[in-house]
């Protein structure tokens, strides 16, 4: 054990964000792994918003029987405003220590990470980050939790609309998640054999994809399947334009918070599980302001403050792919 197992006796645990499936097995992961180790685990409901408004209960074996295929998360998730400015991170600290809970576990993203990576930083609270968005917008990391899960959700949808798009011979335009990362649009339209992906990274020039559609269909090509981003367009504005350009017929789906849902993958849940033990450690060795993640398979530790700066590096390989094969 590490130099803070002494001082540490007790983790809190909070889920921060929007859910991901595979939440709920690094939440057992890092309960079981906690307890079996020594260590007292309190979950505080409702990410940094319950931690303000004291939300916070004593987590044992069975409070995690049963939920590693479960979607969403046990512990319940929301948005802060409070929580984004020093008096509400200061008073969290307060209510924490309140609690005797001498680290705080942190499950969630982007934002998630900065306002942990703030609580250590500014205020010297020993903090640990695990990934679990399905953006995969994290550094440090191949995947995170949930990101797996929510591109199979995607493609099972649009392997469905894909069927009605050849049959009624249409264009149509999916909009899944990513408000700025264009990671689930760009695997979703490889895998789903798109024609075309609008994503936030990537200026997109509509007069050419509409030319690109109109002499498709001048040679036969009867149904054109295109990606979006919500952050890059929103699919019945998109769905107008394309008509109002190519007088071709339009349909649109947006596939929202489905892609958030559902059991998680095997992938999922085995990386979430090894993630959480991974934190655990990270507690019983006091290394705090760091996140935990997987690179090449293997466990990878990185600042906080760094896992934060990550770009989705095979955006143009995929769009190369997309248009190579359409």
């Amino acid at each position: 054990m590490g130099l803070f197992t002494a001082s540490v006796k007790k983790v809190g645990l909070l889920t921060s964000g929007g859910d991901g499936p595979g939440m709920n097995a690094a939440i057992r992961s890092v309960v079981r792994g906690a307890l079996n180790r020594g260590l007292q685990v309190d979950g505080i409901l409702r990410g940094y918003a319950g931690l303000l408004n004291n939300e916070i209960i004593p987590l044992n074996h069975r409070s995690v029987s049963n939920i590693i295929n479960r979607g969403g998360t046990i512990l319940k998730t929301a948005r802060s405003r409070e929580f984004g400015d020093d008096a509400g991170k200061e008073k969290a600290v307060k209510i924490l220590k309140e609690h005797k809970i001498d680290a705080l576990i942190v499950i969630g993203g982007d934002g998630s990470y900065k306002g942990a990576y703030r609580l250590y930083e500014k205020f010297g609270f020993p903090t640990i980050g695990l990934p679990g968005t399905i953006d995969n917008d994290l550094n440090g990391t191949d995947e995170t939790i949930g990101c797996h899960t929510a591109v199979n959700t995607a493609l099972d949808a649009i392997d469905k609309i894909r069927d009605t798009a050849h049959s009624m011979e249409r264009v149509f335009i999916i909009e899944v998640m990513g408000n700025k990362s264009g990671y689930i649009a760009s695997e979703v339209a490889l895998g789903a054999g798109a024609e075309d992906v609008i994503i936030p990274e990537r200026k997109f020039d509509f007069a050419k994809m509409c030319e690109e559609i109109k002499h498709g269909h001048q040679k036969g090509k009867i149904s054109w399947m295109i990606v979006v981003a919500e952050g890059a367009g929103k699919a019945p504005e998109i769905a107008n334009t394309i008509t109002t350009m190519t007088g071709l017929e339009s349909r649109f789906a947006v596939l929202g918070h489905i892609q958030r849902g559902g059991v998680p993958t095997g992938r999922d849940r085995i990386m979430a599980t090894r993630l959480g033990a991974a934190a655990v450690d990270l507690v019983l060795e006091g290394k705090f302001g760091k996140a935990v993640g997987i690179l090449q398979d293997e466990i990878n530790v990185i600042d906080l403050k760094e896992a934060t700066q990550k770009e989705f590096k095979h955006l143009d390989d995929y769009y190369k792919l997309i248009k190579l094969l359409t």
